[in-house]
């Protein structure tokens, strides 16, 4: 039950709801769960959320001109900056709040899904790998 409250915990901290899954996490680790289950359920949640964002984005652009909360052509100058920086705007995709945003955004311009999917990967598992290895060091 552990690992699916963290799972559940971190796909929802990577959707656009905000909710931290770092506290739930290290409260875990201070428990004395095995630390490699509980990485692997942090991230697989981490990045099925930031997928169903990417997934989302692959029409949000169409819907949300549609419901005019934006003006079309709106989004043209993220869009460039995601064409030039898109891997590198996904490695920042750990940081809060507005690293939501990114995997959304890559769905809008079409970003290719594997190279999307492994870019996510290294940076939500990059993240829980640190606050790991800080916390192990620190503690």
């Amino acid at each position: 039950m552990v690992y699916l409250t963290l799972f559940a915990t971190a796909f929802i901290s990577a959707t656009l709801w905000p909710m931290g899954s770092e506290a739930v996490l290290l409260y875990d680790v201070h428990q004395g769960y095995p630390v490699w289950g509980l990485f692997a359920a942090a991230t697989a949640g981490n990045v099925l959320g930031a997928a169903v964002n990417y997934w989302m984005g692959l029409g949000g652009e169409t819907l949300l001109e549609e419901r005019r909360l934006i003006r079309p052509g709106a989004l043209a100058p993220i869009k460039r900056y995601f064409d030039r920086w898109g891997a590198v705007t996904l490695l920042l995709s750990w940081l809060p709040v507005v690293g939501d945003l990114f995997p959304f955004v890559a769905g809008i311009v079409g970003y290719p899904f594997g190279r999307f999917l492994l870019w996510v990967l290294l940076a939500k598992g990059g993240r829980y790998a640190v606050l790991l290895w800080g916390w192990y060091t620190v503690v």
